[in-house]
């Protein structure tokens, strides 16, 4: 039996509503005792005065790349990374290749990931047969096979028909959809947000409605179905508005926000710096503001980082020919923690919205410090200044939009299960 006890920190819990300095005792996989000190003598004692001990984060949507793509990412350098970021759960995305829409590939990422995760990988399956929008993909059997959602995210449902075929089967079996918005044929050849940054630097842009109207429509057919609909990366202010709308009506509806949308905008692509490519793309300064407002009001549930990593030389290439997406769990934290020093949200909010609504949106377990559950949490510095180096980065592929830039806060210990799985400038394992 190994005993581990974190003292004198803050230790701030969503779950129990708890915000207060004490300490945390870890017997093996479990949590002990939470706010006083057991009676036991522990083997190893951990001093956190002035650091903040949080739930381990869950990540809603990720993008680990195996099978298929290892060169960018795979299973264990990508929990690695979010590790390193103080996520314990990652939900990875069916766009692997061949595409997660039989259970045979799920069971495969799953084996991987008992092999080589060093944090819990929780599987999305594709809803439709190869991502095509066409035909749906093998649900219930997915979902026997342990896929806990539902997505094309990656593609789009373009077809509402087949769209409401999904979400009705979905809920059948228990299941939330994650749906990507956009409509592509009102997003074009775009690949920028439609404004005034895009004409002046001569790139194709994507109107905001491109996301919205595709909101809309699948929020309807959520209605229809009374299905629960998770609206994926929501990116413009008008999807805020109708996500709230429909939550006062009564429709099942999530949504998560990425920490790149809720810090930077489109005026940011005037560098011509591919990292600043992603899909959606980054919007004006008036949805960033809407965005942060949804989160702190609770409208959007959560934050998700929607890690999309890419290699260098596919990044390294004109704009409009580089591939969309950016890598996001080593910097998620600091950028969510100027909310926090904006006082826009509080530490318990921030908690809340990393890991103990996550957790609860797709049902899994996680996001608490309750004694007896898994001892799955992330001790911070809220105030380590650190600045982005892709030479440092833990992932395999470096297209950061934080690149050299300096964030402040950063995960110094995550531990999953009991077991450190990432330590600040020491070996984890132990």
């Amino acid at each position: 039996m190994s005993r581990v006890r974190i003292q004198g920190a803050r230790i701030v819990d969503p779950a129990s509503g708890r915000d207060e300095i004490g300490s945390v005792d870890l017997v093996d996989e479990r949590i002990e005792s939470v706010g006083r000190e057991s009676a036991s003598v522990p083997d190893q004692l951990i001093e956190a005065t002035g650091l903040w001990l949080m739930p381990g984060f869950v990540d809603l949507h990720a993008h680990l790349r195996e099978p298929g793509q290892e060169y960018k990412e795979d299973i264990e350098t990508g929990t690695r990374a979010a590790a390193a970021g103080g996520y314990t759960t990652v939900c990875c995305m069916a766009n692997t290749d061949p595409v997660n829409d039989t259970p045979a590939v799920t069971e495969y990422i799953q084996r991987r990931a008992r092999e080589s995760a060093v944090a819990r990988v929780r599987v999305i399956a594709a809803a439709t047969q190869g991502l095509r929008g066409e035909i749906m993909s093998e649900m219930a059997s997915l979902a026997a096979a342990g896929a806990v959602a539902f997505s094309d995210d990656g593609a789009v449902i373009m077809n509402a028909a087949v769209m409401r075929r999904v979400l009705e089967y979905a809920r059948g079996i228990g299941r939330p959809v994650i749906a990507h918005c956009e409509d592509l044929n009102l997003r074009g050849s775009g690949v920028v947000h439609e404004g005034a940054h895009a004409t002046c630097c001569g790139l194709p842009g994507s109107p905001a409605e491109a996301e919205t109207a595709m909101v809309a429509r699948d929020l309807e057919l959520a209605r229809l179905t009374g299905a629960h609909l998770h609206v994926a990366h929501v990116s413009a202010a008008r999807s805020v508005e109708l996500i709230r709308e429909a939550k006062a009506a009564g429709v099942r509806v999530t949504a998560e926000v990425t920490p790149h949308h809720l810090s930077l905008t489109d005026e940011t692509v005037r560098s011509f710096d591919t990292n600043f490519k992603m899909a959606p793309p980054l919007r004006s300064a008036r949805d960033r503001e809407a965005l942060r407002e949804g989160l702190a009001d609770g409208t959007i549930d959560c934050l998700s980082t929607d890690h999309a990593p890419h290699a260098l030389y596919e990044k390294d290439v004109e704009f409009t020919a580089a591939p969309f997406g950016v890598v996001g769990f080593e910097t998620a934290l600091p950028v969510a923690l100027e909310l926090v020093r904006e006082e826009r949200i509080t530490p318990l909010e921030l908690a809340d919205r990393l890991s103990t609504r996550p957790a609860r949106v797709l049902g899994i377990s996680g996001g608490t410090l309750e004694p007896g559950g898994p001892a799955d949490l992330v001790l911070i510095d809220p105030e380590r200044v650190w600045k982005v180096d892709g030479g440092r980065l833990c992932s395999r592929s470096k297209n950061s939009p934080f690149l050299g830039r300096e964030l402040r806060g950063r995960a110094l210990r995550t531990w999953v299960g009991g077991r450190l799985s990432f330590a600040l400038g020491e070996e984890a394992g132990a």
